[in-house]
């Protein structure tokens, strides 16, 4: 899982998960004049809040932070994993609603007034981290601020030349590998190529200039012959080589050696 693929609306939905969790534990209904000596339930107290707002509202959470962290999410039902957890969270929304209006019918034993109970802190508390959970799963895939990386790439330290490999940049091995630029091998005096070096390809001709990039939320790769299907996605917060320029997209070279075009170059992190 790539925690640099996360987005801002990600980070909402993992602090909304903090807070209903923090909920869970305060009060779940309150009472006016009760005397000080009456200890009451947390949300803890009652099944039905437990399972269709805490547990609901933690494991739709967990799903949306998870599929968003990997390469291709599995799909439940039909469903993409994220779509499946959304789906979890806005039923969390609305069980909490429902108790916040009828919070004596999550608890059996209520004890005697003739208001009835109010809704307690715990139970406002999962009401807003429900809602905004559910508002910030739903909103992400649609608002540009929601969908920038959470955590920012890091730029490299300085320009590498082409078929080297960044100094710190995210997602590279630092080591040089066997038959890179720049480096001799063992064996090899200073300044000599192996032949495996000798055979890597040349920059391509003309005025463009390969240089190291990185992608604002995940793009697909497609191959250069042109196939509609993608063979890789790019994630925020990984530094990529763009090795040719063909109109507005890139051939960009991901880090296990692959190479593909990038139709979508809008907003990219140049190194």
């Amino acid at each position: 899982m790539n925690i640099r693929s996360l987005t801002r609306g990600d980070g909402v939905v993992i602090g909304a998960a903090v807070l209903l969790f923090i909920a869970s534990f305060l009060d779940i209904y309150s009472i006016d004049g009760a005397p000080d000596s009456i200890e009451l339930p947390s949300l803890w107290g009652s099944g039905p809040v437990v399972l269709g707002v805490v547990l609901a509202g933690i494991i739709g959470a967990a799903l949306v932070v998870v599929s968003r962290g990997l390469p291709q999410p599995p799909k439940v039902a039909g469903l993409d994993l994220g779509q499946f957890g959304a789906a979890f969270t806005v039923f969390a929304a609305w069980s909490a609603l429902g108790n916040v209006f009828d919070p004596g019918g999550a608890v059996d034993n209520v004890g005697s007034s003739s208001d009835g109970p109010s809704a307690g802190t715990g139970l406002i508390l999962a009401l807003v981290a429900t809602l905004l959970m559910a508002a910030a799963a739903l909103a992400t895939p649609l608002v540009p601020a929601l969908k920038g990386a959470l955590i920012p790439a890091p730029r490299p330290t300085a320009p590498q030349p082409y078929g080297a490999q960044p100094q710190g940049g995210y997602g590279y091995p630092g080591a040089q590998q066997p038959g890179g630029y720049g480096h001799p091998q063992p064996g090899q005096p200073y300044g000599g190529q192996p032949q495996q070096a000798q055979a890597q390809p040349q920059p391509p001709a003309g005025d463009f200039s390969p240089f190291w990039f990185a992608v604002p939320v995940p793009r697909p790769l497609f191959a250069e012959d042109g196939s509609p299907t993608p063979i890789a996605e790019l994630a925020p917060g990984t530094w990529y080589l763009a090795v040719e320029q063909r109109g507005q997209a890139l051939v960009a070279q991901t880090q296990d050696g692959r190479r593909g075009v990038l139709q979508d170059t809008s907003g990219i992190q140049r190194g």
